[in-house]
């Protein structure tokens, strides 16, 4: 059976055409009800997903499907507006390739958000949580599994989320103001269907802090290449298994939409720093 086309040269040669010498220094990633931070970018140039070659759609409604061009702080930047899911259909290859675009566009870090459900009973709805560590053994395929292409064959995760942002973010987050930050460790899944009681109960044996659908598999690409890493969840609804409530989407994005600012204030204050 012949190999999958990989378009990763056609995908930078038409992203090159558009932008010119633009070469973002920071790749950004936004999740579920976090696109505010793109009111602050100053905007050079978007491109389609639709238009970009090996990008697929962004099916879900609430992420808009562009790659944005800009300043942020002063600093250049490319941000994703909308991510890719496993849920939506798309292999870990898809879901991953817009972080392989990025690094060969030359960014030198990689910043993610997400929206997660919070697992420990000292968070609150939109507190922002740092992620200091993953377990992404729930997930059904591991992006990095296949022919390989570039970067570390067998890349080590010892340190997946880089140390020097954090401690950035810790003391940026304290000259912000930001009290509602907390750090701890976050679980991505497939997806598209919420936990039962009894799964958020074996998670949270496990050590989980905040569970989601996302990230995970971005991340260990970036590891593969080397990239340092920062990420952050907006706890956006509590999964304690003794008070679980129905979850609704329009609650979950209005939590969102709460913690937000603060969110795009850290960020904003941290790439300024790089």
């Amino acid at each position: 059976m012949a190999a999958k086309q990989d378009y990763i040269n056609e995908a930078i040669a038409f992203v090159k055409e558009q932008v010119g010498d633009f070469q973002p220094l920071v790749g950004i990633v936004l999740g579920t009800g976090l696109n505010g931070l793109l009111k602050e970018i100053e905007v050079e140039r978007e491109i389609l997903y639709a238009d970009i070659p090996g990008f697929v759609e962004a099916t879900v409604e609430f992420h808009p499907g562009k790659l944005v061009f800009g300043r942020l702080s002063g600093k250049p930047v490319v941000c994703m507006s909308g991510r890719f899911h496993y849920y939506e259909g798309h292999s870990m290859a898809q879901v991953v390739f817009p972080i392989r675009v990025m690094y060969k566009l030359g960014i030198k870090n990689l910043f993610i958000s997400n929206a997660a459900g919070g697992m420990n009973p000292s968070f609150s709805e939109s507190d922002l949580m740092i992620i200091q560590d993953h377990v992404a053994l729930f997930l059904p395929e591991n992006p990095l599994v296949g022919p390989h292409k570039e970067g570390d064959r067998f890349p080590d995760m010892s340190e997946p989320y880089d140390l020097n942002l954090i401690a950035l973010a810790e003391q940026l987050s304290d000259r912000l103001g930001i009290e509602n930050i907390k750090k701890g460790v976050y679980v991505s899944v497939s997806g598209p269907n919420l936990e039962t009681r009894a799964e958020y109960r074996l998670l949270r044996m496990l050590g989980i802090d905040a569970v989601g659908m996302s990230t995970v598999p971005e991340v260990l690409m970036a590891r593969q290449l080397n990239l340092p890493v920062f990420a952050i969840s907006v706890i956006t609804d509590m999964c304690i298994p003794e008070t679980l409530k129905k979850a609704e989407i329009e609650h979950i994005l209005a939590a969102a939409f709460k913690a937000e600012p603060q969110m795009t204030a850290l960020f904003k204050a941290m790439v300024e720093k790089l």
